[in-house]
């Protein structure tokens, strides 16, 4: 081997299930798709999936065009049960609970169309979505709570905050935004004409 040569580490087990130490409270659950001579089956919730054992009372579709980052979002009351079956998304997840054993811990989780998945995000963890395809990309969102028209449970930071440790990868002059993600332009001030200095006598 070359100088500075790393071996992998273990990345997947035998099922080709990814090795991951997730956030705590958070639950993933990889769905297979089941092939068939007419089509294809996928399940896309069941009750067992769900540790919370809360009620469905509202399910919503949200579409990523390629290029777009959604970040980042957080709930104070409500969970969010997603569900992402196509595309390619990378969902990067923040553990912003003080009192919680993987405080500050990043997860990184990659689905779409090849492996769905079903991700329960327990409240007070930070979440951004990320479309890595070149097809719009779908996730189906199973809140715990109706969305509150009057009074949103939902707590914003920009894509590049300081306030967590993560930097989204393969950002372009094309990546697409949320309208109220882009910061506002700086406005040029007029600048003051400089007094002309009397010569000298």
């Amino acid at each position: 081997m070359l100088r500075g040569a790393r071996k992998d580490s273990q990345l997947v087990t035998r099922n080709w299930e990814i090795l991951r130490q997730p956030i705590e409270g958070v639950h993933i659950r990889e769905v297979r798709h089941v092939p068939r001579d007419h089509g294809i089956i996928t399940e896309i919730f069941r009750p067992e999936w769900d540790p919370t054992g809360l009620p469905i009372v509202q399910i919503y579709q949200s579409r990523l065009f390629p290029d777009a980052i959604g970040a980042w979002s957080c709930h104070a009351r409500n969970i969010d049960r997603l569900f992402i079956n196509q595309g390619l998304i990378k969902v990067v997840l923040y553990d912003g609970r003080k009192d919680s054993p993987t405080h500050g811990m990043i997860n990184e989780i990659h689905a779409g169309d090849a492996r769905p998945a079903m991700l329960v995000l327990p409240v007070g963890v930070w979440h951004g979505l990320q479309n890595l395809g070149t097809i719009d990309a779908l996730v189906l969102n199973f809140p715990s709570r109706a969305y509150d028209y009057e009074d949103p449970d939902h707590y914003r930071l920009p894509m590049d905050t300081q306030e967590i440790p993560y930097s989204w990868s393969g950002l372009g002059s094309a990546v697409r935004l949320r309208a109220d993600a882009r910061r506002p332009a700086r406005i040029a001030r007029p600048r003051k004409p400089r007094r002309k200095r009397s010569p000298k006598s």
